[in-house]
């Protein structure tokens, strides 16, 4: 995704006000994304590999030197059930949340949102003795 690397001169906040029309190539996955279909005037991701750039420091301003890929890392729900993603910069570290746009790929979405559960933090094999002892069992065998 190359539309980061050259630095805007706007001034801050000016793409909270203003449409990112910025047409890009993927660097994750090669296709071309173009801001139809993204349900909002804000494009800051591949819909179909969830893929972004670290080109900010603040939303929009384009100012990050990093340049690294933030890969989506998971979901969170936003107040009043809007999906966003959590990104995490390749390069860097750094985390960053944006929202999911509508022409997202779902089958990415859920896979993301599905990865804690896949590998939860205790064995599969203790959920039923887990279970009884948060039903009050008096059993303490698990």
């Amino acid at each position: 995704m190359d539309q980061g690397r050259k630095q805007k001169s706007f001034k801050k906040g000016y793409y909270r006000t203003h449409a990112c029309r910025e047409v890009f190539t993927c660097e994750a996955c090669g296709r071309l994304v173009v801001p139809e279909g993204a349900g909002s005037g804000h494009r800051n991701h591949c819909p179909n590999c969830l893929t972004s750039l670290h080109v900010d420091k603040e939303p929009g301003d384009r100012m990050s030197d990093c340049g690294g890929q933030m890969e989506p890392i998971g979901v969170w729900v936003r107040k009043g059930g809007e999906w966003a993603l959590i990104h995490r910069c390749r390069r860097c570290g750094r985390l960053n949340s944006n929202r999911v746009a509508a022409d997202d790929n779902p089958i990415k979405l859920l896979s993301i949102a599905m990865k804690p559960l896949a590998s939860p933090p205790f064995p599969l094999e203790r959920i039923e003795g887990l279970t009884d002892l948060l039903a009050g069992s008096s059993s303490l065998e698990a």
